[in-house]
């Protein structure tokens, strides 16, 4: 998809957005800038990407039906999941029957949808190092599984959620009932069902941006961005910094097992691999097909960031991951649960040196929702992680 049309005329390339959220609103910007005519749905009215959208649309997007309706009814060229809970086999259908192209193929999706599909293929079919694991559809079983071989302390997750929601480390037996509990508030769909996976003394985590994009010959050639390291909390991203140092043998083996996975995955499109490293072993851990949380802080880092980079590869239009600045990001949190926040020291915040901010215009704010991230460029990673964590600070959300 070379030749691009003109919005809201019968030429437009239409590109419809499942899920309108923070990341899905700077892919639909991207796209805009490209003069794609952009569709943003998302489950809830006035979704950061709906705001800055052509057309919003809201719908249940696990339910088939509505699915097949809307994508029915607006006729886009290219689905772009952007988010977990999606019917996915409905997707599927449309793809196989000619209607969508789906990014970065319906299959793709339908595997990442939920942790298992993904770690089975990671581990059982292409044989890439992982964590031990176990999937477990109730207490007794977790906790079978933990006696039988899995040991403490170990990691729970629910096989569908997103943001590391419900997840947690179990340390001893105490904590199996509440990891349990905790897994099954957490979950995107209600599924009933828990990875555990064994503990694994790395080093530290790194998201490696791996992009699919067709070379000058029509080809599909896999690119990688430099490695980004990021800070977690309960599973949840609080800040990310890129590049993060890595030795040649350990690298090399990080993109190794990037590759093998998108490859497998197929299609066209930017996929966040997540990776744990120690010395110069390397484990898989987990992969979106679409642009990653920590992948934030390339909007201060890359020439093209992970936004572009994604709706390039997705339209079929050369890349560029190169490196601008080392960089960092540090999430900005609600602090509130309330409705029209208004945000408190914005100018003292930009007043940070090499910072810029990104405040995501949610409706609803709650203590710990994502609601804005800061961004720092510098001359290396310790100056740029300690502004952009300052910015971050000084940002004062409260009830209106």
């Amino acid at each position: 998809m070379t030749t691009l049309g003109t919005p809201l005329s019968p030429s437009a390339t239409r590109v419809m957005l499942l899920g309108s959220g923070e990341l899905g609103k700077e892919v639909l910007i991207a796209l805009q800038r490209l003069g794609v005519e952009t569709i943003a749905v998302d489950r809830y009215e006035n979704a950061p990407g709906q705001q800055v959208a052509h057309h919003a649309r809201t719908i249940t997007m696990s339910d088939p039906a509505q699915l097949r309706a809307l994508i029915e009814a607006e006729k886009p060229q290219l689905v772009v999941p952007e988010i977990e809970a999606i019917a996915t086999p409905m997707l599927q259908q449309l793809e196989d029957a000619g209607v969508v192209r789906v990014i970065p193929t319906a299959r793709a999706a339908r595997l990442t949808m939920d942790r298992e599909g993904i770690r089975r293929l990671a581990a059982e079919t292409l044989g890439v190092p992982t964590s031990p694991y176990k999937f477990c559809d109730s207490l007794a079983e977790l906790q079978a599984a933990i006696d039988d071989g899995i040991g403490y302390p170990c990691i729970v997750k629910p096989v569908m959620s997103s943001s590391g929601k419900g997840q947690s480390k179990i340390d001893g037996a105490a904590d199996v009932q509440k990891a349990w509990d905790y897994a099954m508030a957490g979950g995107r769909v209600s599924h009933g069902r828990v990875i555990v996976e064994g503990f694994i003394d790395f080093d530290y985590e790194i998201t490696l941006l791996t992009v699919r994009a067709l070379d000058g010959t029509g080809a599909v050639q896999t690119q990688f961005c430099e490695p980004i390291g990021h800070v977690q909390v309960s599973g949840d991203y609080v800040e990310s910094w890129q590049p993060h140092p890595m030795a040649p043998v350990a690298l090399q083996k990080a993109q190794q097992i990037a590759q093998a996975v998108t490859a497998d995955l197929g299609g066209q499109g930017l996929f966040g691999v997540e990776l744990f490293v120690k010395g110069d072993q390397v484990w898989f851990s987990e992969v979106s097909p679409r642009p990653h949380d920590t992948g934030m802080v390339t909007m201060a880092t890359q020439w093209q960031n992970e936004f572009e980079l994604h709706a390039r590869a997705i339209l079929g239009l050369p890349v560029d991951t190169t490196l601008k600045s080392p960089g960092a990001s540090a999430v900005v949190y609600g602090g509130v649960d309330a409705t029209g926040i208004v945000f408190d020291g914005v100018a003292d915040a930009l007043a940070v040196p090499g910072v810029d901010l990104r405040l995501f215009g949610k409706p609803e704010s709650f203590s710990k929702r994502r609601m804005g991230v800061a961004l720092a460029h510098a001359a290396d990673i310790d100056t740029a992680r300690r502004n952009a964590k300052e910015a971050a600070s000084r940002v004062k959300p409260r009830q209106a």
